[in-house]
């Protein structure tokens, strides 16, 4: 990645991403190599993120801390459209058989914030974070059909549409009928566009008129499941009634 500011600062950065996105402790020579640093640099880089509670150091490396929960909680106060989110993703989870998601857009980025999906669930094509396979995914598509012409363009313009799948919308044009047909319908579906093997279907929800949210920024939020394809095909309409039905509960 592109350095985007002083050294030390995408180097932390850096480091708290590679304990982050590893699938055990990560010791501190091996993120010397990785940031290709020396090792008394990644040790003054991790001291630091280690105490204020970003890192922890055990016995085989370094590992998430405590705070990185709390700024889950803090995103999801900052981004939560209606009471109790979690649990209407388990009840949508339950009534569906699917897998829920919570997603935002704000700020030109469109983050998956909270779902059902088993953290431990490494195959699952859709994680908490960063999203930016919004013209390939539903609640992408949901997301986008909401916003104005020229913030979508630029956040198509930013993250690009890059061909995931043979069924991946990779025109402007064509994603453009696609998410005037999403407005016209209510909702946005999408079959293998991401992972050949996966549908999800997604509705945006209705904007809190007159709350702070709504006064002071840009963000939108959808409601989405995923499944396997061939189970979406036995049964598309009552996947369809039921996250209808969550969405609604959100007004």
């Amino acid at each position: 990645m592109p350095s985007t500011g002083p050294q030390s600062v995408d180097r932390a950065l850096a480091i708290l991403d590679a304990v982050a996105d590893a699938p055990g402790p990560v010791g501190a020579k091996a993120l010397a190599r990785r940031m290709e640093c020396s090792l008394s640099t990644a040790y003054h880089l991790l001291a630091p993120l280690t105490a204020r509670g970003y890192l922890v150091r055990t016995a085989q490396g370094y590992v998430l801390g405590p705070r990185i929960p709390g700024l889950h909680h803090s995103l999801l106060r900052h981004l939560e459209p209606a009471p109790r989110m979690t649990d209407l993703l388990a009840r949508l989870r339950r009534t569906t058989g699917a897998e829920a998601y919570y997603t935002a857009y704000r700020g030109g980025l469109i983050t998956v914030v909270d779902t059902t999906a088993p953290v431990t669930d490494a195959a699952h094509p859709f994680a908490p974070g960063r999203e930016t396979r919004a013209h390939a995914t539903a609640h992408g598509k949901a997301l986008l059909a909401e916003l104005p012409r020229p913030l979508r363009r630029r956040y198509l313009a930013e993250h690009g549409m890059a061909r995931l799948t043979g069924a991946t919308i990779t025109s402007a044009e064509l994603l453009e009928a696609e998410l005037s047909r999403v407005r016209g319908q209510g909702f946005a579906v999408s079959v293998g566009e991401a992972d050949p093997a996966y549908t999800c279907l997604a509705v945006a929800l209705p904007r809190r008129r007159g709350s702070d949210r709504d006064r002071a920024g840009d963000a939108v939020h959808a409601l989405s499941v995923s499944l396997p394809t061939e189970e979406f095909r036995r049964r598309p309409r009552e996947i369809r009634t039921a996250l209808a039905q969550a969405a609604a509960g959100c007004a």
